[in-house]
């Protein structure tokens, strides 16, 4: 494909990904806070089968919500539900997975330091991941476990955590991450189409028959939604973690997604207490606590370079090195196969670009050498250590 097409179709996916997300998001968000903040409605609404009901205020008009214990008598002329804004968001995530992790795979995903793997081998290591983190997802929630929310999030941890690990022995490390990503996304996704869903028709079934509606459906539905909302700050963190080369580039990634993920799920525990009038700032603070710490501690020591001695680069010769090395890709007329346009805007061709960027540089090709992007023009470890003092030589 064109890489100037390619780019626009990402353009597309990307807007279309975010967008439908923002609306699953916010329904979801929204209805769970409303679940939480339902009051015990007057005998009159008891009467009629009201468990909850809640009066709020928004664009400039009041709003009445009544939540039935089971269901209502009679089946209203028009039921809204809430299921494309899922499958919308799980559809375009795939779609821009496709194009950019499997379509462009030997640029994305193989990183032949970990393994020598054809496209074909590292899509199906991707895709085998999601299919099997999914399953045993599903696995899981038809066992006692499910009734044990605190211990089947533990489980669940761990087993992100370790597939987490065992991808980032044999793809690159943003395509791990991805992935994990993708497989929380379709499990959330899977929970609407498989559970969700079919609890509502069953719902919607015995009321339009007369009959009383079995008070399981409403139980699963609402566990699977309760799964959903605990995982939609994890996700949302590997959903912008390409920006985060601190993250995914380290050399235990998969040890902090697993305790990022673990910190998202608990500061959303904080507002979905809060929205049953709980109110325990701890947790907030402790999430952030947590957080901050988990920043520190994953500072990363200065990554082994090879000994230079002596050996210094001047002006010129450092230039080359980044012009050789990076201006494939940062430049104002890349030469790189996949990008027609130079990532994040980033110039490297000149001097006075390279010197502008000299932090950036430090950052992602000294610190975390997770540019070149998988290493794709070979920038040896004795360049990377040259260009490394050279910095540290222009700042003082």
């Amino acid at each position: 494909m064109d890489p100037y097409l390619s780019d626009w179709l990402h353009l597309l996916l990307r807007l279309l990904h975010v967008v439908t997300a923002i609306a699953w998001i916010g329904a979801s968000f929204y209805f769970v806070w409303l679940d939480n903040s339902l009051e015990e409605p007057p005998q009159w609404k008891k009467d009629k089968g009201i468990k909850g009901d809640l009066w709020s205020i928004h664009g400039g008009g009041f709003y009445e919500v009544a939540k039935y214990q089971l269901g209502p008598e009679k089946m209203p002329k028009h039921l809204h539900w809430f299921k494309w804004e899922a499958y919308s968001t799980w559809i375009t995530g795939m779609l821009l997975l496709t194009l950019m992790y499997y379509v462009g795979a030997s640029s994305y995903m193989i990183d032949p330091a970990k393994a020598d793997l054809a496209p074909w081998q590292a899509i199906a290591i991707g895709l085998g991941t999601i299919g099997v983190g999914y399953l045993m997802y599903e696995l899981l929630c038809r066992t006692p476990l499910v009734d044990k929310e605190l211990i089947l999030g533990l489980v669940l941890l761990a087993i992100i955590t370790f597939l987490a690990w065992a991808l980032s022995q044999v793809i690159g490390d943003r395509a791990a991450y991805i992935h994990i990503g993708a497989l929380i996304g379709t499990c959330m996704a899977a929970n609407v189409f498989t559970t969700i869903m079919p609890s509502q028709r069953a719902l919607v079934s015995a009321v339009e028959k007369g009959e009383a509606p079995d008070p399981i459906y409403g139980m699963n539905a609402k566990r699977r939604s309760t799964h959903n909302n605990y995982a939609t700050l994890p996700v949302l963190f590997i959903m912008l973690s390409n920006h985060s080369p601190m993250t995914y580039g380290h050399e235990y990634g998969w040890a902090i997604l697993g305790a990022l993920t673990l910190i998202g799920a608990w500061a959303r525990h904080f507002f979905n207490l809060r929205h049953r009038g709980i109110v325990k700032p701890w947790i907030l603070i402790s999430a952030f606590a947590a957080f901050v710490l988990l920043a520190i501690v994953a500072r990363p020591q200065a990554i082994q370079q090879a000994d230079i001695g002596d050996a210094q680069l001047n002006d010129s010769q450092a230039f080359a090195i980044v012009i050789e090395r990076c201006a494939t890709c940062h430049s104002r007329a890349p030469t790189d196969d996949i990008f027609a346009i130079s990532p994040g805007g980033i110039m490297l061709e000149t001097g006075p670009d390279i010197l502008r960027m000299l932090d950036r540089i430090e950052a992602r090709s000294i610190q975390t050498h997770d540019m070149p992007f998988l290493n794709k023009t070979q920038m040896t470890l004795e360049e990377r250590a040259l260009l490394g003092e050279w910095i540290q030589r222009k700042r003082s």
